[in-house]
């Protein structure tokens, strides 16, 4: 979907609020460029949210590189059945697979599967989501 110049400005003024950036809870984590007023989407996407349901057994067939990728960057089902791979393939990535734990989050996933900020992010703040809500995960640390 080719985007004209002045979308292009729009988006660049109106819609963009994250970086990527070494994280103190763990590894890469997305972080506030600029406040992030509460009740919108910070990292609202051009990309399709869908995402395809593929079996693990046809993803054993792949190169183990690429398996590993796969496994740091989707959702596996708690069965180990499926995986959910982004209808965008995994040459692009949403910034939302860099959002951290914590069970204090300021960010929630909403049924539609896009993000909403819980309360207002100063700029230079981690951005975090509760995996346990989110994916129906557990984690004992916060």
């Amino acid at each position: 979907m080719k985007k004209t110049k002045s979308e292009i400005i729009k988006h660049l003024q109106q819609e963009v609020y994250c970086k990527l950036g070494i994280s103190k809870i763990a590894g890469i984590g997305v972080f506030a460029l600029r406040a992030i007023p509460k009740g919108i989407d910070p990292l609202k996407s051009w990309l399709p949210t869908k995402e395809l349901e593929i079996p693990l057994k046809e993803l054993n067939k792949l190169p183990a590189s690429v398996r590993k990728q796969v496994h740091s960057f989707c959702y596996v089902d708690n069965q180990d059945k499926y995986v959910s791979i982004p209808m965008y393939g995994m040459n692009a990535m949403n910034m939302a697979v860099y959002l951290n734990h914590s069970k204090q989050p300021n960010l929630r996933f909403k049924k539609n599967g896009t993000l909403v900020s819980l309360k207002s992010i100063r700029a230079g703040e981690e951005l975090f989501i509760d995996y346990d809500e989110s994916f129906g995960d557990t984690h004992i640390f916060k």
